[in-house]
C-alpha cells in the first residue's frame, strides 16, 4: 500500500485512517498518552531502563538547602561533615528540575509514504509524535517540534501550552496531507541531515530531543549530528518500520506503484520473493546498527500495528490508562 494519489486540496478535513491524519484526530490522542512517561522509573519496559539508564540524565536536582534531620528523612541525603561539625544530624534537600524543554524532530518525507499493513509510516510518525508532545505537556514541560518533509522544515518553538501542542499537530498534519503517490522522491536524503542540524542549532543544551523517522538516507553525518545532540540533551530514536523489513513478504500477487505507472510483482516465485525479503530487513538492521553506534536509546515502532500499544508496551505505564 502506497497511500492515495490524491492532492491536498482534495483531501477532506476528517483523516483517511492509515493514510492521511488529521488534526482533531492528533489532538484526541491526549487521553491515550495518560500515564506514559519518558521519564526514569524502575519499569522494565522504560525506554530509559536497563542499560539506557546511564545514557539518558531525565530531570536533574537543585540543590535547596541544608537542615535538621527528621524522622522520615531519607538517611541517604545525610549531609556528614555539616552532621559530625554540627553534632547532630542534618541533611542536604533538592528541588526536581522542572523545565526541561522537549524537541521533537519529525519525518514526513516521501520515503514515509509507504504502508504494507494497517498504516502508513507516515502517519504512525504522526501518531508517536502527538502522543508524545500530550505525555511532556502532562508532565509539565515545555513542548517544540522540527517538522519536515522533503522540502520544508518547520521549526516550532518550545512552550508550555495546549495551543503548542495543537501547533505540533497542524503541522505534522499539514505536511502528512501533502504526500501523494506521484510526489518526486529525493534520492540524495539529505533534508534528514538538515533538520538534525536545525535541532542542533535549536537545543543547546539539557532538552529532551525526539527523532520520528524511518531514517532513510542514514549517514556518517546523521551519525555524526545525533552524537553532537547527545552531548549536552537527552536523545531518543524512535524507528518506524514497516513491517515487510521483520516477516516473510508473504505470496500472491503484489501490486507497487509510486502514482503514476504500477507493476505486479508475484512474491510465489522465490526469485522474486527473497531479495524483496533481503532488502527490506537488511535496510532496518543496517540502520538499527547506527543508531547503536551513535549510543542512542532507541525505540522500534512497526506501522503495521496500533502505535498506542506499542508505545505502552515500549515505555511502561504508571496510572491505569483511559479508555
Amino acid at each position: 500500500m502506497v497511500g492515495s494519489s490524491m492532492r491536498k486540496a482534495e483531501l477532506p478535513e476528517a483523516s483517511i485512517p492509515g493514510v492521511y491524519v488529521s488534526v482533531p484526530e492528533l489532538m484526541a490522542l491526549e487521553h491515550k498518552a495518560a500515564g506514559l512517561t519518558f521519564l526514569p522509573r524502575r519499569t522494565s519496559r522504560s525506554v530509559l531502563s536497563g542499560r539506557h539508564t546511564s545514557r539518558m540524565r531525565g530531570r536533574g536536582l537543585n540543590f535547596e538547602e541544608i537542615r535538621d534531620y527528621l524522622p522520615g528523612d531519607d538517611i541517604r541525603n545525610l549531609d556528614w561533615k555539616v552532621t559530625l561539625r554540627l553534632g547532630k544530624p542534618h541533611v542536604r534537600t533538592y528541588t526536581e528540575e522542572r523545565d526541561r524543554p522537549a524537541l521533537f524532530v519529525i519525518d514526513q518525507r516521501m520515503p514515509m509514504f509507504f504502508g504494507s499493513r494497517l498504516a502508513l509510516k507516515s502517519v504512525a510518525a504522526a501518531q508517536v509524535a502527538a502522543l508524545g508532545a500530550w505525555m511532556v505537556l502532562h508532565a509539565g514541560d515545555r513542548v517544540g517540534a522540527m517538522v519536515f518533509n522533503d522540502h520544508e522544515i518547520r521549526h516550532i518553538r518550545p512552550h508550555r501550552s495546549r495551543s503548542r501542542v495543537e501547533a505540533l499537530c497542524r503541522a505534522v498534519a499539514d505536511m502528512n496531507r501533502a504526500l501523494a503517490a506521484g510526489s518526486p522522491v529525493h534520492a540524495e536524503y539529505s533534508q534528514l541531515d538538515r533538520a538534525l542540524e536545525r535541532a542542533l542549532q535549536a537545543a543547546h543544551h539539557d532538552h529532551f530531543v525526539c527523532i520520528v523517522s524511518d531514517f532513510a538516507g542514514m549517514s556518517e553525518r546523521t551519525d555524526q549530528l545525533l552524537r553532537e545532540l547527545r552531548v549536552h540533551n537527552d536523545l531518543v530514536a524512535v524507528l518506524v518500520f514497516d513491517p515487510l523489513a521483520r516477516s516473510a513478504v508473504g505470496d500472491g500477487q503484489l501490486v507497487v506503484t509510486e502514482g503514476t505507472l504500477q507493476v505486479e510483482v508475484n512474491l510465489n516465485e522465490r526469485q522474486v520473493r527473497e531479495p524483496l525479503e533481503s532488502f527490506f530487513a537488511g535496510r532496518l538492521q543496517h540502520v538499527a546498527a547506527m543508531l547503536r553506534r551513535s549510543d542512542v536509546p532507541l525505540l522500534a515502532i512497526d506501522s503495521g500495528e496500533p502505535v498506542i500499544e506499542q508505545i505502552r508496551r515500549l515505555l511502561g505505564r504508571r496510572v491505569p490508562l483511559v479508555k
